[in-house]
């Protein structure tokens, strides 16, 4: 329920209670006529009309400032699995280059024994110095000897040609390879890069409707303030005359209070009952962590980190950043972004949800590509999380608004 709404709900009960407080009846009022009666009656409604019209654009300005903000921390997950499949592409990329480099220079030395045969021959005027060996051998034992080492020499040389040719041919490759896995990070840094500033900017966009939404609280206050001293005056004058006219009073029917949404059904495939140990492990580590201040971007397995501008200098944890941080705790890796979690991870029904399972928020609830936050689930409707910027690493109540489903890390 909006703030608001609540604020205008308790106003109006508080102006009822005062309108019917014992100073008033003290008082010698006037018998207002039937019309002065209606009129009153009229104008508290107006006034209660007005204070559900300010709550409900002000419920209107929270969801845009949520709906920004759950786009915003979406390009930020994208951000993160185009940067993380970057990385894996320089590493191919250095590994292809060492590669090349390796090629090469085995190409090298092959080349090398092959100028060295070339020098040989020029040098002696034939193409095979064997041949003055065989010549020059004192007799035909020793011919046939040297005739053995020989052959055996020419072997080695046309060892050595075929080495060359299929060195030259892997260096050609490696330096292909090496190329296109060059090119390929070149382009995932890029539409990182790209997906980076997207994100940046739908996340200073919701701030500033946050801040433009901080103001209109404000000036709504100031009008509900003054609705409230109205709609006492009037229901005051009410009673007043119901009073002075000795009519029976019948107190305001309490508001109905409104249940609770029930929990939806889950979706996924039963996980098990996974690792009570290991679950509790990463709450701990978590909760180790509370009051660290949230971080656009930031914390991982490492623990707190930097936040993404317009967080750059913010050591804490973004929602993501504090759950693979809590389950690297307990021995169990878990990808970087929420949406990435939810895909990997083994699905719960909201029915058996355990301590330590990780619950999902989304713009619409039947789209894992629209997930925008993820907090643990402690048990008696409770969870911990990193919540959004300018708060800080806390336990909170569970909302199932917006709520898409679970999975169980340890299972």
């Amino acid at each position: 329920m909006p703030a608001a709404l609540r604020i205008a709900g308790v106003a109006v009960v508080a102006a009822l209670a005062l309108g019917l407080t014992p100073s008033t009846a003290q008082a010698t009022p006037r018998r207002p006529s039937d019309t002065q009666i209606a009129d009153a009656r009229a104008a508290a409604d107006a006034v209660a009309a007005r204070i559900g019209e300010l709550s409900g654009q002000l419920a209107a300005a929270q969801d845009a400032v949520d709906a920004a903000r759950a786009h915003a921390v979406i390009a930020l997950d994208e951000y993160q699995a185009t940067q993380d499949a970057y990385l894996a592409a320089q590493q191919q990329a250095d590994a292809a280059a060492a590669a090349a480099a390796q090629a090469t220079a085995d190409l090298g030395v092959a080349r090398t024994q092959m100028v060295a045969f070339a020098r040989r021959s020029y040098m002696q005027g034939s193409t095979w110095s064997g041949a003055a060996a065989l010549v020059t051998a004192a007799d035909p034992g020793e011919l046939i000897q040297r005739a053995a080492l020989l052959e055996a020499a020419g072997a080695h040389r046309s060892d050595v040609l075929d080495q060359v040719t299929v060195l030259q041919a892997q260096a050609t490759e490696a330096e292909a390879v090496a190329r296109t896995s060059v090119e390929h990070a070149a382009a995932l840094q890029e539409h990182a890069a790209v997906a980076l500033a997207v994100a940046k900017d739908a996340e200073v966009s919701a701030r500033e409707q946050a801040a433009a939404l901080d103001s209109q609280q404000a000036q709504l206050q100031t009008e509900l303030a003054a609705a409230q001293v109205q709609l006492q005056t009037l229901v005051g004058e009410r009673a007043a005359a119901d009073r002075a006219a000795h009519a029976t009073r019948t107190a305001a029917p309490a508001p109905k209070p409104v249940a609770a949404p029930p929990a939806p059904s889950g979706n996924g495939t039963p996980a098990g009952s996974g690792n009570a140990s290991a679950a509790q492990k990463a709450i701990d580590a978590a909760m180790a962590y509370r009051g660290t201040p949230y971080a656009w971007g930031g914390g991982g397995t490492r623990g707190p980190g930097p936040g993404q501008d317009p967080d750059e200098g913010v050591i804490g944890f973004d929602c993501s950043g504090l759950t693979q941080y809590a389950y690297g705790q307990a021995g169990i890796a878990i990808p970087r972004n929420s949406r990435a979690q939810y895909a990997a991870l083994p699905k719960v029904s909201s029915e058996d949800l355990r301590p330590g399972d990780l619950v999902f928020w989304a713009t619409d609830a039947s789209e894992p590509a629209t997930i925008h936050h993820v907090a643990i689930w402690l048990g008696g409707d409770r969870i911990l999380e990193a919540p959004q910027s300018g708060s800080v690493v806390k336990t909170s109540d569970m909302r199932w608004r917006g709520y898409i489903g679970a999975v169980r890390p340890s299972a």
